[in-house]
Parts: structure tokens; sequence; C-alpha cells
């Protein structure tokens, strides 16, 4: 059996913090929500063994304030919109992230009562600048699999064309913004650079399926054995 990695465990962290933060939403019972608020003390000292952590206490209170009621309180992972966009020469855009100093596509949550190609564009546009047309869907990924964030989000990924504006970094969001080529892309990449290859081959006119993150087991069917 192989040794768990670091995304692993934080995978395993927000899992299982997930499940208590749920199970407190649905439950009135006094035994079970102090068993459900023990899970997401061992969930946070799951997290802090990581290069990933944090502080135990702050995060359980961050969760425990984070606890709906009922259907409302059902964790589910965030959705955000990811954009690949490419201009004429070939090359991708990218931006630093202000809150990570790692280099990706422009990338950003979906906002209520736009549609996601429309999120895509809007966040193109306030990220860099640049106007981009929202083509095709080329991909859904799980962000904690991917190694984008240590936050439980999917993101819907769009190839978009560039069409006009000016590079105008965004000076809150992003600490820096640019036209690249492959063979000479920024770093630090985030997410150990697992997207480039889907990028270039979505520039370049080579990808056509929508990927997504293959089932790597049948966890459910195991737990009903």
């Amino acid at each position: 059996m192989s040794t768990p990695s670091e995304r692993d465990i934080a995978r395993w962290s927000e899992s299982l913090a997930a499940i208590a933060r749920t199970g407190l939403a649905f439950t009135e019972n006094r035994y079970e929500r102090e068993r459900f608020e023990e899970v997401l003390h061992i969930a946070a000292e799951m997290h802090g063994m990581t290069s990933l952590g944090f502080d135990r206490e702050s995060r359980v209170e961050e969760w425990m304030n984070a606890v709906g009621s009922g259907t409302a309180g059902y964790v589910t992972p965030k959705m955000a919109v990811g954009a690949i966009v490419g201009n004429d020469r070939g090359e991708v855009l990218l931006i630093r992230r202000a809150d990570s100093g790692v280099w990706l596509y422009p990338t950003g949550w979906c906002d209520v009562g736009y549609s996601a190609a429309e999120v895509a564009a809007k966040e193109v546009f306030e990220e860099t600048g640049i106007h981009a047309e929202p083509l095709r869907l080329v991909a859904v990924l799980d962000g904690l699999r991917a190694g984008f964030t240590a936050v439980p989000l999917y993101s819907l990924v769009f190839h978009c064309r560039a069409v006009g504006g000016e590079l105008n970094p965004h000076p809150l969001e992003t600490l820096g913004a640019g036209w690249f080529a492959f063979d000479n892309l920024p770093e630090p990449l985030a997410g150990g650079s697992g997207w480039v290859d889907l990028a270039a081959r979505t520039i370049a006119g080579e990808h056509r399926e929508i990927t997504f993150d293959a089932p790597r087991n049948v966890p459910w069917l195991e737990r009903s054995s």
C-alpha cells in the first residue's frame, strides 16, 4: 500500500469535515452533535499534519460558524469557473494569484445571476483586462484532486478566444498577468502543472473531448457490501 500524499490527507480532512457539518445541520440530538464536533477536531488535526495546514482551533471555529440548518446546511463543493484563453500566437493567458502567488489561467467563484460562460468572460476581463469569447467547455475538475486549492470545489473550465482589450492586471486579485508560450511558462504553477497539457492541446485545437476526473474507486459500493 502506497503512503498517502499531503493532497490525499487534505482531501480526507475536508471530506470528514463536510460529513460532520452536514450531520450537524440535520440533527438535534445532543449526543450526535458532540460526536460530529469531535470529528471536526480530528479533521482539523489531520489537515494540520500537512504543509497546507492551518491552526486547528480557528479552523474548527470557522467550520462551526458555517454550519447551516437542514438542506441549506448540506455541505457540497463550491463552484468555480476557469478560462483557458489563447491568442493568435498560440500563447496562453495566465495570472499570478494574489492569495497564493502561483500562476494559473484566470479563475473565480460563480456569481449568482450569471451563466457559467458569462462568469468565465467576466473573470478574464476583471483579472486581466482582456476581452474573451467563451467557445466551449473543456473540463470539469475537482480542485482538491488537482491541487489548485484546499477549498472543496468543482471548476468548469472553458476554452476562450481573446477578442480585444489590453493587459491590465487587477491590483487586488492578481500579482501579475501575461501571455506565455508553453515552452516558457512562469513558476510556480498551480497544481504542479497538471493542467498544462490540457491547455496546450486546447489552444492548439487538438483537444475536443470534455476532461473530467474519472472515479478512482467505488466506496459507496464497498460500504453497502
